[in-house]
């Protein structure tokens, strides 16, 4: 049985409002695709279409609430702007 591996150490600072939507950005996302990806509720906008009050809030420059290191750092994982790791799929090993 092969070892497990050591777990992984990254680097998990919170972002400000302002870095979590320029990583947004550069993914390419609005934020109610960047909410779904992530797992934040969505909800109906009250110009139609959907939004994240949630999202809107961790880029808010006024509001207190910041985004969780990890999260932030899965994030960027998921969308592959991670500065040091990306994720790959898992190969078989042969003979298993």
């Amino acid at each position: 049985m092969p070892e497990p591996m050591p777990p992984l150490q990254l680097d998990m600072p919170a972002p400000s409002g302002q870095q979590l939507k320029a990583a947004r950005l550069a993914a390419g996302l609005n934020q109610a695709q960047a909410a779904t990806l992530m797992g934040y509720a969505l909800q109906s906008g009250s110009r139609g279409g959907l939004q994240s009050r949630t999202w809107q809030a961790l880029e808010s420059p006024t509001d207190e609430r910041n985004m969780q290191g990890p999260v932030f750092a899965m994030f960027l994982l998921l969308t592959g702007q991670h500065p040091t790791h990306r994720l790959a799929p898992q190969t078989p090993e042969s003979g298993d």
